[in-house]
């Protein structure tokens, strides 16, 4: 009797197991690229522009400034041993000060330039994934994933939601 019961069990659950491979099979399933998104959309490639037109002023600014420091620092090596302690001890904190400068002022730029790129990704993302749910509402989606290690082309609609971002 027992294992009867063991048995009915048994086939129950291979049932139950295989009805939901057949629903699982009719999914509709899709998968988005979204590095692919950030780095090819049109809005990804404006958003890089701005960026750039934003900082190139500063970035160049501050390059002078190190070149400048440079050969302000080459020219001290080449002239220390002919000034005077005291001469030479001023210019050396001098230089140490520029120097603290210059990589406060990078860091900052730096800082800045990362911060600014992260709101115009947020802001990228944001439109893709409303272009991602408008896709998957129209086109009658069960689910619709970002990033995977393997993607059958098949069921990649990359290419879909970037022409929608145009």
């Amino acid at each position: 009797m027992q294992k009867k019961l063991l048995t009915l069990a048994l086939v129950s659950s291979l049932f139950a197991v295989g009805a939901t491979a057949v629903q699982a099979a009719e999914m509709k399933i899709g998968v988005v690229n979204t590095e692919v998104i950030l780095r090819d959309s049109p809005a990804a490639q404006a958003a890089s522009k701005k960026l750039e037109q934003e900082f190139s002023k500063r970035d160049k600014d501050i390059n002078a400034a190190g070149q400048r420091l440079k050969s302000d620092i080459e020219r001290f090596e080449k002239n220390a041993s002919t000034m005077t302690e005291q001469e030479r001890i001023r210019k050396q904190r001098d230089l140490g000060e520029r120097d603290r400068d210059f990589q406060r002022r990078q860091r900052e730029l730096r800082e800045d330039f990362n911060q600014r790129r992260n709101e115009e990704l947020q802001k990228l993302l944001r439109q893709a994934n409303t272009v991602i749910k408008n896709i998957a509402q129209r086109e009658k989606y069960d689910l619709i994933l970002q990033e995977a290690i393997y993607v059958n082309p098949k069921i990649d609609i990359t290419d879909e939601v970037l022409k929608e971002l145009k």
